[in-house]
């Protein structure tokens, strides 16, 4: 084979060994500039995914990151109890309910005049913890929009006037009826002095509409999955065996608060 020969053969073998680097070379730019869309893609959804659920949560708690108004005067954990009754009163009755709850309706009916009746005389203090059961089986607004109302009353010092007024005028669980703000200020005209432009504001602006779902939230966490659950100092004593009575929760009562001395807190007005 003739120099030149072996030199061509050479020379091609390079130019082909080159050619190969350079398709080598151009395979790696493409694979990192694939890698580095994929990364790029992956962080574009990912940060849609965090604007979607903080906007979710915001809307969530009625549109706004404030924090849920809390009613005057209202106590426990992140505010969402309203004390009726003597605040240094020697039992605590624990009340959680729903304002379209027939069930919730039915204990009033039974246990209201009792309930009052150991408020009034400082036997026990009982706190209320408002629900939105029924909006979430059945759909709706009427719990919720009652249970702004009850803690719109709440501002006014009228919590336990207006809530006995909401149960004596309940509709049928399958209507929505408590859904219309109208509806809640009509009712309102039963309950002396309520019915004020202030009221009125709180109502139809939903003011403590963040503070009830807070509310309904924290009755989702409590391991409790049904209304009305009733407490007696922490223990539940509603739905239970034997069935409670409004005579055996005033002996209950009294025999829980045997050698204390009763509450001096003045009473709240009934209806």
């Amino acid at each position: 084979m003739s120099e030149r020969n072996r030199d061509g053969k050479r020379n091609a073998r390079e130019a082909l060994r080159e050619q190969r680097a350079r398709e080598q070379a151009r395979r790696r730019r493409n694979r990192a500039l694939i890698a580095a869309g994929v990364v790029a893609g992956v962080l574009g959804i990912a940060a849609v995914i965090g604007v979607v659920t903080v906007d979710h949560s915001t809307r969530g708690t009625g549109g706004s990151a404030n924090p849920a108004a809390a009613p005057t005067g209202a106590t426990g954990k992140d505010s969402l109890v309203i004390p009726v009754g003597a605040a240094d009163a020697p039992s605590v009755l624990t009340i959680y309910e729903d304002f379209r709850c027939p069930a919730c309706d039915a204990f009033e009916k039974q246990f209201t005049p009792t309930i009052h009746s150991l408020e009034d005389s400082g036997q026990i203090r009982t706190e209320y913890h408002l629900v939105t059961l029924i909006d979430g089986n059945l759909g709706g607004s009427g719990s919720l929009n009652a249970a702004n109302a009850a803690a719109c009353a709440q501002d006014a010092g009228k919590f336990r006037a207006y809530h006995d007024v909401l149960y004596a005028n309940q509709p049928d669980e399958q209507d929505d009826k408590f859904g219309d703000k109208d509806t809640l200020l009509d009712l309102a005209d039963k309950v002396p002095d309520l019915k004020t432009p202030a009221f009125t504001r709180c109502v139809e602006d939903g003011t403590h509409n963040d503070w009830v779902r807070k509310s309904n939230q924290a009755f989702g966490n409590s391991g409790f999955n049904a209304t009305p659950t009733v407490l007696l100092n922490g223990k539940s004593i509603y739905g239970t065996s034997p069935a409670l009575t409004p005579d055996s929760l005033k002996a209950m009562v009294t025999a829980a608060n045997k050698g204390k001395q009763p509450g001096t807190a003045t009473a709240t007005p009934s209806s």
